[in-house]
């Protein structure tokens, strides 16, 4: 059986590893780490726990050991999708290099450029960064690739889905190309074979397992069930949840709970908090300060369920984890692979647990094509057959109690109670109200203004019904009234009246108007141009000459 010491590893180095509790290399860390000494691009595929960080980590220190830093110009350089797996690596190197003269730095976001930018003013030998914030520095002139001797990508597939490929590319192209490329994934997606062709020279594969497989120390569950309602599908996928968690019983000495979306990770933490559980949430849009108290609360053990988004699927090393639960279903079966790999790390047992609803039966069939094989059924645990009831986030000696606090808006609605909609507008009198407990009268109340006002006031009929005038407007009666006794109909019909009439006018005042209509030639009739606007002085002009002749 291979050791590290038969390695042509830095003795240094193996005071290091020795010191850790380490031994036996694993199969990725023997085929790799010799490729690596040897000065060869090195492409490894493996399952994520198996030590693929140590395949690279040990080598670099190693060939690291002769040579100086200079300013701004790193000899090693380490790329990360996320800053979990940054940090990780980072400590990585503080493990295996501890009786080394080695520098680093470590550039995530999160974190003040100042401090960042003195290590990097002082040199370092390693420089472990994620790509975003690693051209952030070369964009400010902060920082020169032209030093890197070795170069690292990690967990490429994750780059991929993340979107780091074109980042990726672009700082390929920063660095020498006589540099050594080591690139490590999981999974080998074709745009992470392209990427190899481009940028490596004859990389020796190293392929400890079969693509995309799972660890055969992890037993595998897959649990289905069928919401009472559709709309209840999240509220019961929590209680399944929670009575997975309580069955497993002192097994589950702590639990990674994977969500699809970050605003699942924060309700179901909270859910369980309010259950008497001990979890806390992980994801992206949380402070850096945060996400590492979370961490290491994590693997100290005061924290017991992690409730995490994908961004914690890599880059977390606790080889003690003991279950993992996916409350939702990745939508991209290699992250299936990655999350389980979570547990069961370094030859330990694990269990993953997978939560299904009808709706990812196809995600269920992508998962089992990429890893070759079923996921084991389960059944659903005992007591749930009621979801509509264990469905609740409520604890359960809270129900119940809902009529002291006040009656729901269904029930109120079933007593009598009005809604937001039109029932609350239908009736605007105001309502009678009953005498010492009695029944009210519906007797109306007595108006307290003259007749004559109340017929005054009566409304008027909408002017659609009123009944049509076919007389010709010259000769309808006038409304001597004044302009502001008028009713309001009767002064809106002569404001449109006046409106058209104006735009009449500057009709025949327009020189340039329209030719005319065919078929009309260049007679126009004259009722077609006849203004009805009648001045005062010209109504009396115009009964004298309509008016009988006498004699």
């Amino acid at each position: 059986m291979t050791k590290f010491s038969d390695l042509a590893i830095d003795p240094r180095v193996l005071q290091a590893v020795s010191e850790a509790g380490y031994e036996t290399p694993t199969p990725i860390q023997e085929q790799a780490i010799p490729h690596a000494l040897q000065g060869r691009d090195v492409l490894g595929i493996a399952q994520t726990g198996t030590g693929k960080t140590a395949s690279f980590t040990l080598p670099m220190i190693t060939l690291l050991g002769q040579g100086r830093a200079r300013a701004r110009m790193p000899r090693s350089l380490v790329l990360a999708p996320t800053r979990e797996l940054a940090a990780q690596v980072a400590e990585n190197f503080d493990t295996y290099a501890k009786h080394t003269k080695l520098t680093k730095a470590l550039l995530i976001g999160g974190v003040s450029f100042g401090e960042q930018d003195k290590l990097i003013d002082r040199g370092v030998d390693v420089l472990i960064a994620t790509p975003g914030r690693l051209l952030d520095h070369f964009e400010r002139g902060k920082l020169l690739l032209t030093g890197v001797q070795i170069m690292v990508v990690d967990e490429a597939d994750r780059m991929l889905d993340m979107g780091f490929i074109p980042d990726i590319e672009r700082i390929f192209q920063l660095t020498p190309f006589t540099r050594q490329t080591l690139f490590f994934s999981a999974t080998m997606a074709p745009e992470i074979e392209r990427i190899t062709k481009t940028f490596l020279t004859n990389p020796a594969k190293v392929e400890v397992a079969r693509q995309n497989s799972t660890s055969a120390t992890i037993e595998q569950k897959l649990i289905q069930f069928t919401p009472s309602r559709k709309d209840r599908s999240f509220t019961e996928k929590r209680a399944v949840l929670r009575k997975l968690i309580a069955d497993e019983g002192e097994a589950c000495t702590n639990a990674i709970i994977f969500c699809n979306r970050k605003m699942d990770v924060d309700v179901v933490a909270k859910s369980l908090k309010s259950h008497g559980f001990n979890a806390a949430p992980i994801h992206g849009d949380l402070e850096q300060s945060q996400r590492m108290k979370t961490l290491d609360g994590f693997r100290d053990g005061s924290l017991h369920l992690l409730v995490a988004s994908d961004v914690a699927a890599r880059g977390l090393d606790i080889p003690a984890v003991s279950h993992v639960f996916n409350f939702d279903v990745p939508s991209h079966p290699e992250d299936y692979v990655h999350r389980i790999g979570r547990t069961g790390r370094a030859g330990r047992q694990g269990k993953a647990v997978t939560i299904a609803v009808p709706n990812d039966d196809k995600y269920i069939a992508a998962i089992e094509s990429l890893v070759k094989q079923p996921i084991p059924r389960g059944a659903l645990p005992e007591g749930l057959e009621d979801l509509a009831t264990a469905g609740t986030d409520r604890p359960r000696e809270d129900r119940g109690g809902r009529g002291e606090r006040g009656e729901g808006r269904s029930e109120s609605r079933e007593r009598g109670g009005r809604s937001r909609g039109g029932d609350r507008n239908r009736d605007r009198a105001p309502r009678p109200v009953a005498d010492h407990g009695q029944e009210a009268s519906m007797t109306p109340i007595a108006p307290t203004e003259a007749p004559e006002q109340v017929a005054e006031a009566a409304p008027q009929p909408r002017r659609d019904d009123r009944p049509r005038d076919d007389r010709p407007r010259d000769d309808r009666p006038r409304d001597d009234r004044p302009r502001e006794d008028r009713p309001r109909d009767d002064r809106r019909e002569r404001d449109d009246r006046g409106r058209n009439d104006r735009r009449r006018d500057d009709y025949r005042r327009d020189d340039r108007r329209d030719p005319p209509v065919v078929g009309m030639g260049d007679h126009v009739p004259d009722f077609i141009l006849r203004s009805f606007k009648i001045a005062e002085s010209a109504v009396d002009e115009t009964e004298e000459e309509h008016a009988p002749a006498e004699g």
